[in-house]
């Protein structure tokens, strides 16, 4: 691993404040790397100027490239095309990364000879965040020990590392019909899953994500979790949990309508006993609403 080089690739879209602090983490980590890629999707080219100005003191070569259309699965794939190294670590434009962040995913990665390392995000809530939000931990990640071989439906970037060499052999790398909807991610490290590839988790490779504040909403939270059922459905039905029958589609169907409405009674019976319940329920129900809208042809277009 010490003789491998490593990129950092980052899509962006106007956050140049959150790249600004996320590049600033990667000058100070432990393990530097080798090339970072940042891929702007914006037009303007509004992060130019915060990519520029750390380029000019960078410990590490610092790439920049605009990718016009408005697409995060084009603007992942260009951050692919530019990348040099032999591993390719992938994180959000909006978290922070840690001084060990990168070493210890490139530890796990050889300690469990890994193709592919995930790591937790922790969301940082701001302090105006409401009570029931707190209380209700919408945001945080399933965790699992280190080592354990990460589950097909808990496939996601955010912070992760590839091997460079299973992504320069995958067609598409990130498929562009996810690029207005999301769920590109998990599309992607499906695929690679089901081709045999080992993708574990790294408990210890932490990076944090300062919630914003336009996400402390139940209306944000529903849509998020209609689109998370959506990428499940789309998922099962394109074959990438493995082999789609009628019995499959059968079972996703019903299973998705007995939820849906399981999932509305429980936040009607639990909201007196307080709104983090109600709304934990919620979710489940729009997630199980996003699966059936599957079935009816309809996408959630959530990058558009």
């Amino acid at each position: 691993m010490s003789a491998s080089r490593v990129s950092v690739c980052i899509a962006t879209y106007r956050r140049q404040p959150r790249l600004d602090a996320l590049l600033a983490d990667l000058a100070l980590q432990q393990r530097l790397p080798d090339q970072v890629v940042v891929v702007d999707n914006d037009a303007a080219a509004s992060a130019r100027e915060v990519t520029e100005r750390h380029r000019r003191r960078a410990p590490f070569e610092l790439v920049y490239a605009v990718q016009p259309e408005k697409n995060i699965s084009l603007t992942r794939n260009r951050t692919v095309e530019l990348a040099t190294g032999d591993w390719l670590a992938f994180v959000d434009d909006d978290e922070r990364a840690p001084a060990a962040w990168l070493s210890q995913l490139l530890a796990c990665a050889a300690r469990y000879r890994a193709d592919g390392v995930l790591g937790p995000v922790e969301p940082l809530l701001p302090s105006e965040a409401p009570r029931w939000i707190r209380r209700g931990r919408f945001y945080d990640w399933a965790r699992m020990a280190s080592g354990t071989r990460v589950p097909p439906n808990r496939l996601r970037f955010g912070n992760v590392l590839l091997r460079a060499d299973l992504l320069q052999a995958t067609t598409p790398v990130f498929d562009p019909a996810y690029g207005l909807t999301g769920g590109e991610d998990g599309d992607l490290l499906s695929r690679l899953t089901l081709a045999g590839a080992n993708i574990v988790w790294c408990d210890e490779a932490i990076v944090s994500e300062p919630v914003e504040g336009s996400r402390l909403s139940l209306r944000w939270l529903l849509r998020r979790s209609l689109r998370g059922g959506q990428d499940f459905a789309r998922h099962t039905v394109s074959g990438r949990y493995g082999p789609v029958t009628l019995a499959v589609r059968t079972r996703l169907l019903l299973r998705a309508l007995l939820q849906a409405f399981t999932a509305a009674a429980l936040a009607l019976l639990l909201l007196p006993l307080g709104r983090h319940h109600a709304a934990r329920w919620l979710t489940k129900a729009s997630a199980n609403l996003g699966k059936l809208s599957i079935f009816c042809g309809w996408h959630y277009r959530e990058y558009a």
